[in-house]
């Protein structure tokens, strides 16, 4: 697969991401919890650049090959902590909210709010609401999986 456009990296929009990346990174959660829930929305949307670069990342900050093989059946493995599930749980629903979905429903929402405090659900959402909005602009132009960041 070859992209659609070439980027021209437009200044002022690298800035704003760089001040919301600066954002995610300060709201006190862990870097690897922030890694898998960008890993499972990118699976969710068909994202491969970044899945690919997610699982990169993740390797980084020291993830296993285990669980970033097993991201994507989390609920049916033993090898994520309460903690990891309800931010699994909470980027699924948040992801998910095609016409008729239930979205974040109360249950969801009460299970990460007994693992993150609000700052840290803030660093979540955003990172959610990052994710997707990447997992979009590469999919409509066709971005191939390859590259890291």
């Amino acid at each position: 697969m070859e992209a659609r456009m070439k980027s021209a990296a437009n200044p002022d929009v690298i800035t704003a991401i760089q001040h919301l990346v600066k954002a995610i990174g300060a709201g006190g959660v862990d870097p690897l919890v922030l890694e898998l829930v960008h890993l499972r929305a990118s699976q969710i949307n068909g994202c491969s650049a970044c899945v690919f670069a997610g699982v990169a990342s993740a390797k980084k900050h020291g993830e296993t090959d285990e669980r970033l093989h097993n991201v994507v059946t989390w609920r049916e493995t033993p090898f994520f902590t309460e903690a990891e599930r309800a931010a699994l749980a909470l980027a699924e629903a948040a992801t998910r909210i095609q016409d008729g979905a239930p979205g974040v429903t109360d249950e969801i929402w009460e299970a990460a709010t007994a693992h993150f405090d609000d700052r840290q659900l803030s660093a979540i959402i955003l990172n959610i609401a990052m994710t997707n909005f990447f997992n979009r602009i590469n999919r409509t132009l066709r971005e191939p999986a390859g590259k890291t960041w």
